[in-house]
């Protein structure tokens, strides 16, 4: 930018510091001093132009070469009208064009908005209609899951169409994504972006009821960046695979973004086959991978697990749910190489990392959720929002810092309760233990209450597990005539197990107190779960809320 010559009452702003002169000198400098997610792979091409950013199927982008199609992308934003805090949005797997619509919507000042393809037309037009997004990018093997209701998307001025060799050329109404911003030039484009600025739109999985937006920022999202590149130890050597969605937050933004900010090589995967995850790390010798616990059960459980070479792989991470602590035992014996194992924690609402067991404290603390990270506070409080110090005392796990949202988009109300007494209210059910190390037992809402006693269904289901035979569980409580909820199991057995319902009845009788034990056990060939990974106990409480009033003779 060419600086404008200063007036004699302009000059007085170096004289003193107070609000109005720091407003002023912040926005004279902001392209010099700025922090802001559009200048984070500019820097990392500046360190390291030629090293491999982006890996997808037999296209690869170098940090040079993706530094120059995101301002493209952003450059063509800006000429479709795209504004400070205009939502784009898009519906797409794990692609570069979905990664170029991301990083070039927030160098254009845009905030970006990446749809759930769990979702179906009306629920993906809810999101689009509450967040107001002026552009849609669909990918073609997507397209179905929106077809019916783009005409119900009125603020919707631009709908682009991402090719990835799935489906036909693009509709009617639609333009080529890459066709479209292909032709604007390379250069950064020169757009006034604050640490302050929103940047991202991200909706909760709406597991339990309507999704909300949850509103980031650049400030953020970057500190909780730092966060994950130093408590995860992530480094420039790393190859990362990305194998959950990136639509969600915790595969985008505790491993795809971070490992580019830091200059690591990121590998895109559409979907998180197991034999495709083991192909992929196997191929280009991943040394860090990230899967929720449902994932990492899918990967041990595959007939070839054993055959494969995993030994590249020195950093395991997982996340969006609790990790069951018999599994991880599995995985640390049967990934010898992996030396270092970490369990993070945390809510969309803080970007998502809040808490992280580190990797010497894995052993001797395998189901705790570890302590907050490098930019967060934690603590627990009880139902008058005051603090939990006593050890083994459950409360609602809070936490506090720069990765906390800004707030739930046109929700006060619940931004207001969210966010009150100083502290962001996650919902979830911890302990301490003597360390001040948390241990979360279960969410408010997955808390069973059974015959005015509270069951933790994670306590049932780590019980469960240490049955040999257990593949996979989900303790859910059911509607019960005597006993309000019943306790319940869902039980997925290994492959070729046989078990019975007496034999899992009696394994909680030696383990739990009588009012834990389940009342009922159910066995499936699988559990319903979101495409990051978690289980849908909602799916499973409406499927088999019928189980006890059609079995009166069920009552124990």
């Amino acid at each position: 930018m060419n600086y404008i010559p200063l007036s004699e009452l302009e000059n007085e702003y170096y004289n003193t510091l107070n609000e109005t002169n720091i407003q002023f000198l912040r926005r004279r400098y902001n392209r010099v001093n700025r922090w802001v997610i559009a200048d984070l792979v500019g820097r990392s091409a500046y360190r390291y132009p030629d090293k491999m950013a982006l890996i997808y199927r037999d296209m690869t982008l170098t940090y040079q070469e993706l530094e120059e199609e995101c301002n493209r992308v952003a450059h063509a934003l800006i000429d479709l009208g795209i504004e400070k805090y205009d939502r784009v949005a898009i519906l797409a797997h794990n692609t570069i064009d979905h990664v170029l619509t991301w990083l070039g919507t927030a160098k254009a000042g845009g905030v970006y908005l990446a749809i759930n393809y769990l979702l179906r037309g009306k629920d993906i037009a809810y999101c689009i209609n509450h967040s107001e997004s002026k552009v849609l990018i669909v990918e073609d093997a997507l397209y179905d899951l929106v077809k019916d209701v783009l005409h119900e998307m009125p603020t919707v001025k631009t709908l682009l169409w991402s090719r990835q060799g799935f489906g036909a050329e693009a509709p009617e109404g639609f333009r080529d994504f890459s066709a479209w911003y292909s032709a604007y030039p390379a250069t950064e484009p020169e757009v006034e972006l604050n640490i302050e600025d929103p940047v991202q739109m991200t909706y909760t999985s709406g597991t339990e009821s309507l999704p909300k937006g949850v509103i980031l920022t650049n400030q953020a999202l970057l500190a909780e960046y730092t966060s994950c590149i130093i408590d995860g130890e992530y480094t420039p050597e790393d190859v990362n695979v990305n194998a959950l969605p990136i639509y969600h937050c915790a595969q985008r933004d505790v491993f795809l973004t971070p490992a580019l900010m830091v200059g690591a090589t990121n590998v895109l995967m559409m979907s998180a086959d197991p034999k495709q995850i083991m192909d992929n790390i196997v191929r280009h010798r991943a040394t860090m991978f990230f899967a929720p616990p449902t994932v990492w059960i899918g990967l041990l459980r595959h007939p070839e697990f054993d055959h494969y070479d995993l030994s590249s792989v020195v950093k395991g991470y997982y996340g969006a749910s609790i990790m069951p602590v018999e599994v991880l035992k599995e995985i640390v014996k049967r990934l010898p190489n992996c030396q270092k194992f970490y369990n993070y924690y945390g809510q969309t609402e803080l970007g998502p990392y809040h808490t992280m067991l580190r990797p010497e404290d894995m052993i001797r603390k395998p189901g705790s959720a570890g302590k907050a990270g490098l930019n967060m506070q934690t603590q627990l409080e009880d139902e008058e929002h005051q603090p939990i110090l006593e050890v083994g005392r459950s409360g609602e796990i809070c936490g506090r810092g720069p990765h906390t949202m800004l707030l739930y988009f046109k929700d006060p109300e619940k931004t207001e309760r969210t966010l009150a007494h100083r502290w962001f209210h996650s919902g979830d059910i911890g302990i301490y233990d003597e360390e001040h190390y948390i241990t979360v037992m279960d969410r408010k809402k997955d808390m069973v209450k059974t015959g005015g006693e509270n069951v933790p269904s994670r306590e049932v289901e780590e019980v469960i597990y240490t049955d040999s035979r257990v593949s996979e569980v989900a303790v859910v409580g059911l509607p019960h005539g005597k006993w309000v909820e019943a306790v319940t199991a869902l039980v997925v057995p290994k492959q070729g197990a046989a078990m019975t319902e007496d034999e899992i009845i009696q394994l909680c009788r030696r383990n739990l107190p009588a009012f834990k034990v389940p009342k009922g056990v159910v066995f499936l060939a699988e559990l319903p779960k979101t495409p990051s990974g978690k289980i849908l106990k909602r799916d499973l409480r409406n499927q088999y809320a019928e189980l006890f009033a059609q079995d009166k003779a069920r009552e124990r």
